[in-house]
């Protein structure tokens, strides 16, 4: 399967090569700034150590992007999602996580925030 070609880093004025939006350095900086200045307080509340620790063995165990590689692409899981929001009932469980890119994540969340999944078709032979 073909994998993405790697791009500038998006912070500015860095020319270091990354198959994510930042390279690892402006990638842990934008996720504090973030984290300090623009996620809501109730969402941080349900999203703690405990989060960073599943959702660091969910992506090692899912390392691709698992919407891509459905169309036969390899791209590195960047986000994990939840499939159906802590806010409206969902857990933490595996079956209600789904390894993204940014890309595929941010496609979601312009949807409406919801993941459908696909129906696998099997087809007999006959």
């Amino acid at each position: 399967m073909p994998m993405k070609p790697k791009h500038p880093c998006s912070y500015p004025r860095c020319p270091k090569l990354t198959g994510r939006r930042y390279c690892e350095e402006h990638e842990k900086l934008m996720n504090q700034r973030y984290e300090k200045y623009e996620r809501d307080s109730s969402v941080k509340k349900r999203y703690g150590k405990t989060w960073e620790k599943i959702r660091k063995r969910y992506v090692q165990m899912h390392p691709v992007c698992e919407m891509c590689f459905e169309r036969g692409i390899i791209v590195e899981t960047e986000e994990v999602h939840h499939k159906i929001p802590l806010s409206e009932g969902g857990t933490h469980e595996d079956s209600n996580l789904i390894g993204l890119c940014k890309s595929c994540h941010s496609r979601i969340h312009a949807s409406g925030g919801r993941f459908e999944s696909r129906p696998h078709v099997y087809h007999e032979e006959g």
